[in-house]
């Protein structure tokens, strides 16, 4: 994958990502409702085996320096079902980054690969869910207490789609 946008390159991983991925994965703040932090031994196994080995994920990457700033999931889990998450640095966070990425992998995932559905799941009401609503994904359910987060708090899990008719509606 090589998609170009304003201020960004979403691009595949290459080994040499490990050092950024790891300031991603490793910061508790970014993780919070996800699973612990990485050690840089996790990291190197996800972007081995995940990221590299199954192409299960984009890097995203500032155009103008270079610089990895996120992890952009981004995995066909069946025949035109893709899932659609993401984890960025968050010294980058709230600047629009996230949004501009996502926006560009949908028009592909919709545009380039002829995708039927495209999902998100996400704990995070505060941040990641107003995004969803924003990219136009629609809320198809809750999970109540469906999880939890670091602390062992009982989370609910909020359920997201966009079908390749309602990215026409957009």
């Amino acid at each position: 994958m090589n998609i170009e946008t304003q201020r960004l390159t979403i691009r595949d991983f290459v080994p040499e990502d490990a050092a950024a991925l790891h300031e991603i994965l490793s910061d508790a703040e970014t993780m919070e409702f996800c699973e612990p932090p990485y050690t840089p031994e996790q990291t190197r196994e996800f972007l081995d085996e995940f990221l590299i080995g199954r192409h299960g994920g984009a890097a995203v990457v500032l155009r103008e320096s270079g610089r990895l700033i996120g992890y952009l999931l981004f995995n066909e889990l069946e025949d035109g079902l893709y899932e659609l998450g993401w984890f960025f640095n968050r010294a980058f966070w709230r600047q629009g980054y996230a949004y501009e990425a996502s926006c560009a992998v949908l028009d592909y995932a919709f545009d380039e690969l002829d995708a039927h559905k495209v999902f998100a799941e996400t704990a995070d009401a505060q941040r990641a869910a107003p995004l969803l609503d924003k990219l136009g994904m629609r809320l198809e359910g809750v999970q109540r207490s469906q999880t939890t987060d670091n602390h062992g708090n009982w989370l609910d899990m909020y359920l997201y789609g966009m079908l390749r008719e309602d990215r026409a509606d957009n």
